[in-house]
Order: C-alpha cells, then structure tokens, then sequence
C-alpha cells in the first residue's frame, strides 16, 4: 500500500483511492475469505483512514528525505541511522525509503538501519527483564507442565471443593504459607473465572481446615491455569489441602450483568450505526462497563439516546440467554459474530440473547456472540442499562462507558443530587433550573460585553500612568497605555483603535492581570516598512521577564511574569524606536 501510494503521489493524485478497490478484491477473493464480505464496511472505511493518514507521513516522510540527501554526495548511501528515524519518527517503512532512493541511483545502509533497530529492541528486552516479569511467566510454564490445567465450573456454580496444587509466594513457589502472607493458589478445578476476554477475574473466598484466604483476583495464564491471588487470613494454607472456593455472588452477579449489557449494547450499536461497527476491546467490572468499537465519527446524542432505549427494551423483556456449544463453522453459520482475527478452539461457547427460543432461528435473536464469559439468566437481571460516556481513544475507534443494575441506579442517585444542588443554589424548581442557566448565561454575556466596552473607553481616553498623549521620538508618534485588570485578549482590539485614532505611528499597551503582564504593540501600515511590531515586542518581552512573543508585522503579542517592569517594558520599546 505505501508503494502504491507512492506512486499516485508522483503522478498527482492527491485523493484516496485503495478502498475504492475493496469490490474487485471482494469478487476475486471472497469465497475463499468469507469475512471480507461480512467486514466490507469496516475494510472500506479503514483502509480510507489509513491512505488518508499515510499521506500525511509519505508529505512529511518525503520532505526529510529531500533535506537529507541534499546533503550527500552524488550517489552517495543513506545513513542507516537517517533510514531508522524515518522508520522509527514518521512512521517511513525501509523499503519505501528504498524505494524512493532507487530512482535517485542511491541506496541505504542497510546494515546501519538493522543495526539501530537491534538496538531499540535491545532496550526493550532490557526494560522488560528488568520488570521481573519473565522470571514469573517461566514460573507459570513451568507449574503448568507440573500440574496441568484447571478445569472452570463457574458456568454453573459459584461454590466448589478443590484441592490446593501449587502456591506461589513473590517469584517463588512454596510448599506453605502462613497467616498475613500474600500467595496466588492453582487448584485442581474452581469456580473463579479467570481474567480474560475484558472480563476482570473473580473475588472471593477459600476455605479449609483451620485455614481462610480472602481472594482478591482471579488470572488466567498459559491459557487455562488458574491463578487465585489473595492474603491468607487465618491458619496456614499448604499444598495438597482440601478446601471449598466460593465466589463473592454479589460481585460477580454485577459483572454477569455488565457483560451481558455489552452483547446487548453491542447488537444496538450495529443496528443504529451499521454492520462496519465491530468490538476493539472491552473491560466488565463490576461497576461499569466500557466497550470499544470501529467507527470513524462521535456518536451524536441521538445516536446514544436511541441505543439506550434499544437495549433497555431488550432488558425489560426479560428473556432467556440461552448458552451453547458448537463449531466454529457452525456457529458462525447460526449468525454468531467473532472478534475478526481471533483463533478459535474446535468447540465455542455460543451466547444469545434478546429474542425467543434459539431453535426458531437466528431471526428471532436480538444478539449471538462467541463468547467465554459469564452471563445473567434473562436479560431482566441487567436491570437497566444507562450510558455515561462517550469518547475517542484511538483514529477510527470510538469508546462507549455505561453502568447497569445497581451501578446505574447510584449514578442517577447522584445526578439527581446535583439537579437538586443546583436547583437550591438558583432558588428554583428542578424543572425551572434550564431556563434559569440560560437566562444567567445571557445576563454574564451582556455583563461581560458592557464591562469589556467600559475598559475600551477607559483605554480610549487615557486613564493609565502614562501620559494620555502621544509623545514623539525621531519623528515617530510613540502612543502608551499601561492598564490595570485588561484581559490579554481585549488589548488587540484596543490596540486596533488607538491605531486609528493616532493616523500614523506606533501603540504599546500593557495590561496588568493576576500578577502577571500582557504586552501588544500595533504599527500602522504606513510605518511597517520601518519598525516590525513581532521585533518591538520581543524587545518588551524580555523586560517583563517573558521570551519571545508572535504576530504580525502590523500587530503583536507577547507577555512575561514580572507585571512590575511595565513601565520598563515601554521604555526598552521607546529605546528599540530611537535607535
């Protein structure tokens, strides 16, 4: 693609055009990739995005390279270190580089360019083994061989007996572990589900003879063994011990709700925005959930207001999720939607929900979806679902927050606190409060306006320390005003007056606010040629403490902490003007 894109560059087309190719690829190859018909949205979209973007670094990229072989001899190679940053800054991929240089009779040093990547890895390998990570992750390989996997019942029970297998203290594996100590537990089969899928893992307890561990985590590592993390809190644990796990219900209730929510919230989302929206990530907790998707714009308000009554309808009518297990290929066949790129094991864990008996077809399902997660029993145990936010996080991806059940009814508890709060402030009733910030929001505005006009007649006429008229010097009519309480952003438009009321010649107004001090210097056009406001007003930068400043030659704008050396500032500016 950054060839190709290349390519049109060179011969002037300046629009996207790769995703206008999607159809073609679609009739060569789709029988062999089905999913490029299903994602034909999301593909087109995409790789629109991505031409426009890589556009923006092919102008950028191109550019650098231009600079830096005109600094190079005649056929002479690109330093493998220029190559690399390239790569590494914008984003310039080392063929392209290649590429480009090859029609110039140039090559790249190639080895230097290895050389620094090998050197950037070099540090990440470094940073990572110094995390203590990779002395860990062998210590799971190692426990897994040991003691093979553990087998998940919490489909279908949150109480369970196991046998205690390995525990881990720190980095270590241990045989015992006493009271107040950290430990992370595999056993033989449990009910916690362990992190994954966007799922957080469960908490609860364990318990044995004489001995009681408060379970904070649930992990999943290598796949499927189990980690418990927790502290035991009475006896001592050790291994080969008998114990019974239960899982905190309350908690783990919260998140089967919240990940249900999401299937739901998911199914709205394609309905109301189309079949490009696919999942780019999720997080389920017990107090919230968040859900990333593909899509190239903000949802507007009603997009969200018509999502959210989607998905309660579905909550209300209160039907079963029905749960099966089935092929890949079967269960993509029944309609189920897949996370595109994930590898899937010979059998898959089948969610639906929102509709009538899985057995009357796909139609009469709201939403199926492959799914490991736990889940509520009917759509009615949500609750509600009420959306929070709304937010960008990635070009293309789009994050959608929301709460439910118990969560959703703390977060309108809380708003409804604050309507109140606010209503009593504004001595109005709760209904009344939009009219009242409205009428307050006028009134500031034209009280705002009135205030911003008094300090222009007072800037007009004079009023600050200097003298109100014009002084002159080498023939050039220098005009001051230093202000007190003059916003930064009102001195321009003063500036512009005074520029008219003096005809010909130079204004300096200083405006003191919150310690600090504001310069603008204005020029009028006919001295522009002689004096640049940018260079005046660098020079009174520097007298109040600040550096640089910007504008025009016409009209500029700087500013420095020290709002005491006001008046040196004008006269470092008179000097600039007799020199």
């Amino acid at each position: 693609m950054p060839r190709a894109l290349r390519h049109a560059h060179i011969i002037g087309c300046r629009e996207p055009l790769i995703h206008r190719l999607v159809p073609a690829l679609i009739h060569e190859m789709g029988d062999h990739y089905p999913e490029l018909s299903a994602a034909r949205a999301l593909i087109v979209e995409t790789l629109r995005l991505e031409e426009t973007r890589f556009k923006q670094t092919l102008d950028r990229g191109l550019r650098l390279l231009e600079e830096e072989t005109g600094r190079l001899a005649d056929a002479a190679p690109l330093s493998g270190d220029v190559a690399f940053r390239l790569y590494d800054t914008f984003g310039f991929p080392l063929d392209l580089t290649q590429d480009v240089l090859r029609g110039q009779g140039r090559a790249v040093d190639v080895a230097g360019f290895n050389a620094a990547m090998d050197e950037q890895r070099r540090k990440a390998r470094d940073a990572w083994a110094g995390s203590g990570e990779a002395a860990t992750e062998r210590l799971w390989f190692e426990l897994r061989e040991t003691v093979g996997a553990t087998e998940f019942l919490g489909y279908d029970t949150e109480i369970a007996e196991a046998q205690v297998l390995a525990i881990v203290s720190g980095d270590a594996r241990v045989e015992e572990a006493g009271t107040g100590a950290s430990v992370q537990i595999i056993v033989n089969q449990t009910p916690f589900y362990g992190e994954s899928g966007g799922q957080v893992g469960d908490a609860g307890a364990l318990f044995g003879e004489s001995v009681e561990v408060e379970i904070s985590d649930t992990l999943k590592k290598i796949g499927d063994l189990f980690v418990h993390v927790g502290v035991v809190t009475k006896g001592v644990l050790k291994t080969g011990l008998g114990v019974e796990l239960r899982v905190d219900h309350e908690r783990r209730s919260a998140i089967r709700a919240n990940h249900s929510a999401t299937h739901l919230l998911h199914a709205a989302l394609r309905r109301r925005l189309g079949e490009h929206v696919s999942q780019k990530g999720s997080l389920v907790t017990p107090d919230r959930l968040r859900f990333d998707i593909s899509h190239p714009a903000a949802l507007s308000a009603d997009d969200l207001a018509a999502i959210e009554v989607e998905v309660n309808a579905r909550v209300r009518a209160n039907v079963a999720v029905a749960t099966r297990l089935m092929t890949p290929d079967d269960a993509r066949a029944e309609g189920a939607m897949a996370l595109f790129g994930e590898k899937y094991g010979d059998e898959v864990r089948v969610v639906s929900m929102g509709g009538g008996d899985p057995s009357c077809g796909k139609q009469a399902l709201f939403s199926i979806e492959l799914c490991g997660g736990t889940h509520v029993r009917r759509t009615g145990d949500i609750g509600v679902l009420k959306v929070v936010g709304e937010s960008a996080v990635a070009a293309g991806v789009r994050r959608i927050e929301a709460v439910t059940g118990g969560g959703a009814q703390s977060w309108l508890a809380e708003r409804d606190r604050l309507l109140m709060e606010a209503a009593a402030t504004l001595r109005v009733a709760p209904a009344e409060l939009p009219v009242r910030v409205a009428a307050l929001v006028d009134e500031r505005r034209r009280l705002e306006r009135e205030v911003a006009d008094l300090r222009r007649q007072v800037a007009m006429g004079g009023g600050g320390s200097a003298t109100d008229a014009p002084r002159e010097i080498q023939g050039v009519r220098f005009l001051t005003r230093q202000l007190e309480g003059i916003p930064a952003k009102d001195l321009k438009g003063m500036a512009d007056e005074l520029k008219k009321q003096l005809g010909s010649g130079v204004v300096a107004l200083t405006g003191v606010m919150d310690g600090k001090a504001s310069l603008v210097i204005g020029v009028t056009d006919d001295l522009v040629g002689r004096f640049s406001a940018v260079e005046l007003v660098k020079v009174g930068a520097a007298a109040l403490g600040g550096k640089g400043g910007g504008g025009r030659p016409d009209m500029a704008q700087a500013g420095g902490p020290d709002a005491n050396q006001a008046a040196a500032a004008i006269e470092a500016i008179a000097a600039a003007l007799g020199s």
